[in-house]
């Protein structure tokens, strides 16, 4: 099993700034898939940015240009970089990962991780 645990959520004005990390331990794959999504109460789990093992990234069109999505292997810790917030932007973000390297906009589904964090809220006014 892998283990996934968000950290840096918070408060933030319009127009500022979040780093959201996602600390991965368990079973390790050498082909892998990690993303992040947020989701507001009502509404589906929306994709916003993933990497996998190739480094293929892919990003939904209301984040491009705002959101990076980056890691760290040595520390296996995956990054989202939240720059322009927006008070939208508002929601629960979850990191989830699966063991098969999706590549490209595929990989913004969420039926396609089978492990996810707990999530970590970010609210922007």
């Amino acid at each position: 099993h892998v283990q996934l645990v968000e950290s840096g959520g918070g408060s933030v004005q319009a127009g500022g700034s979040l780093r959201l990390s996602c600390a991965a331990s368990g079973r390790t794959y050498s082909k892998w898939c990690m993303g992040w999504f947020r989701q507001v109460p009502g509404k589906e789990r929306e994709g916003l940015a993933t990497i996998d093992s190739r480094g293929i990234t892919a990003y939904a069109d209301s984040v491009k240009g705002r959101f990076t999505i980056s890691q760290d292997n040595w520390k296996n810790i995956l990054y989202l970089q939240l720059n322009s917030l927006k008070p939208e932007d508002t929601a629960m973000y979850y990191c989830a990962a699966s063991h098969y390297p999706y590549g490209g906009v595929i990989a913004l589904t969420a039926t396609l991780y089978r492990y996810w964090g707990q999530g970590t809220q970010v609210t922007v006014s």
